[in-house]
């Protein structure tokens, strides 16, 4: 979960997660010795997931050598060198399976687009490899339950490798309120590739990490309220959330029935759809890759959300650059300046919504663990266990939340009920009457801020002018998604689509478009810190005579 929800909520003290360069000025900035070349991805570990994938299909490397490139990278970079630990866990048959698919491959028994391509998962998502399920916690550090959760199923069907599990906020970030994005006990602190001091966002912190760092073709995250599209704003790849059910949540370390949902990050949008195309219920509408067009836009009239764009001129510049670049794509845009309102008692009523639905969810899947393996079985054992191990589960920040989410009445409390009818009603007559009201098809805005530093001592301390509508997208459950539109001092941003629900094929095809048109992704530079930039340590050091 992504804390820039939270933050909104009044009851809560602090909670966060989750002139201007053009997007090539940005990537050229000028260090001293910190950036180190060899860090760079070369060959094709450099690639898109689908160029990947048709390296494969075109036999010009082999599953197997893929993946040992693939283990090689995480060995240099997120085991060691800038040491992002961004990867929590290792398959460790993830040799033997490329071996598997090379051989079918061979034969001629090809399972789909993805046959021999590893992807990474965020490690709340069940798979049934040798790999545990533990959301970044010591109490599920044992947790192999020896099953694929569906979309895992339906990666493997079209011959998928998992690769391992990425590191995450521990509990999708629904622990404590004044928690540190990216770090959890058993995986320790994500980096951010760009500029490793700077938060890397979550919940999905390491899947973002991963993806723009090239330690798999792609990677996969969850979202309860921006934990797909923040890590995929900072860490600057593509991120897909999709409506709420499109994605079945089986088998997920739950936080709430009403906005859990899986999705895609990589470092392309055709990329994403072709994981939605393994990962969604399958249906005649949802042919994801199939959909994109680079001539969507032209036409679609699209709505520039100007009351959320935030006061930080170098994402407004951004944001500005990333209009033309629609318009060059054909769209028409319609600016729209009002917010739409929100009841005085929202933020509380939603926050207590996923406090009600966790404490259901974690005490039913906590219950289904093996009970040899895991022995916190409901939500007051797992309290307990954390004060057991205060040392290493509590060592930065407290569970707030889980305590206050075990004071929360059943799911058949009235006050459950009235919540679930406050926010859902509010949030999704809000996004569709700003579709219906100004006739858009599509709402943009920037995706979140940028970057701020990872901080132990006070926990996330985030800007409090906070760009983005995705909150209202993740309560009403409709499909979100953001493609980098460049970035300011070697930091990315995002650009957000928002649709109706079930809208989801369109809203790829039209972040596709503009991707296509745009072409402003960041490669990673691996600074210490801003202070590796020339610019910055030149004024950093002051220009006594």
């Amino acid at each position: 979960m992504n804390k820039q929800t939270l933050v909104s909520l009044t009851i809560l003290t602090a909670i966060i997660l989750t002139g201007c360069n053009d997007a090539k000025n940005s990537t050229s900035l000028s260090a001293p010795n910190n950036t180190v070349d060899n860090l760079q991805a070369r060959g094709v570990i450099a690639l898109t997931l689908p160029e990947i994938a048709a390296q494969l299909a075109e036999n010009k490397i082999s599953s197997e050598q893929l993946v040992q490139l693939y283990l090689d990278r995480i060995e240099q970079i997120d085991r060691n060198g800038p040491k992002l630990q961004s990867v929590l866990s290792i398959n460790p048959d993830a040799i033997k399976l490329a071996k598997e698919r090379d051989q079918q491959r061979k034969a001629g028994n090809i399972k789909g687009p993805l046959h021999g391509v590893p992807i990474l998962l965020k490690d709340n998502i069940e798979s049934n490899d040798a790999m545990p399920t533990t959301a970044g916690a010591l109490a599920l550090k044992n947790n192999f339950t020896d099953r694929d959760s569906p979309l895992v199923a339906g990666l493997k069907a079209q011959g998928a490798i998992i690769l391992g599990k990425t590191n995450l906020s521990q509990w999708a970030n629904f622990r404590s309120e004044n928690s540190m994005s990216g770090w959890s006990a058993l995986g320790g602190q994500v980096r951010n590739p760009h500029m490793l001091d700077r938060n890397p966002c979550g919940s999905s912190s390491g899947s973002g990490a991963a993806a723009a760092a090239s330690l798999a073709a792609g990677a996969v995250g969850t979202e309860t309220n921006g934990s797909i599209i923040c890590p995929s704003n900072i860490n600057g790849v593509v991120g897909f959330k999709p409506t709420v059910g499109v994605v079945p949540q089986q088998y997920i370390v739950p936080i709430s029935y009403s906005q859990d949902t899986a999705g895609p990050m990589t470092k392309s949008v055709k990329g994403a759809a072709m994981l939605m195309d393994a990962m969604a219920i399958k249906s005649a509408e949802m042919k994801f890759t199939d959909s994109l067009d680079k001539s969507s836009l032209e036409g679609v009239k699209v709505g520039v959300l100007t009351f959320a764009q935030g006061n930080n001129k170098a994402i407004t510049d951004l944001f500005m650059q990333a209009q033309h670049d629609l318009k060059k794509a054909g769209a028409v845009l319609v600016n729209i300046e009002e917010r739409p309102n929100i009841p005085a008692n929202y933020y509380s009523m939603a926050y207590d919504l996923l406090k009600f639905e966790f404490k259901h969810g974690i005490n039913q899947y906590l219950a289904s663990t093996p009970q040899d393996k895991v022995s916190t079985r409901t939500l007051e054992q797992l309290i307990a266990f954390n004060l057991d191990h205060v040392n290493t589960e509590l060592a930065l920040f407290d569970q707030s939340i889980f305590v206050a989410s075990e004071a929360m009445d059943s799911l058949e409390s009235q006050e459950y009920k009235n919540s679930v009818e406050l926010v859902q009603t509010t949030s999704r007559n809000n996004i569709d009457s700003l579709l219906k009201t100004y006739q858009v098809d599509v709402l943009i805005v920037p995706s979140g801020p940028l970057s701020p530093r990872i901080d132990p001592i006070n926990g996330d301390v985030w800007p409090n002018d906070w760009p983005g509508y995705g909150g209202a997208a993740a309560h009403a459950g409709y499909p979100h998604a953001t493609v980098p539109m460049g970035g300011f001092n070697a930091l990315p941003v995002g650009l957000s689509f928002i649709g109706g629900k079930n809208k989801d094929v369109q809203l790829l095809s039209f972040a596709y478009a503009y991707e296509q048109q745009a072409q402003r992704r960041l490669s990673p530079q691996y600074f210490k810190n801003a202070e590796a930039l020339s610019n910055i340590e030149q004024a950093m050091s002051g220009h006594r005579e």
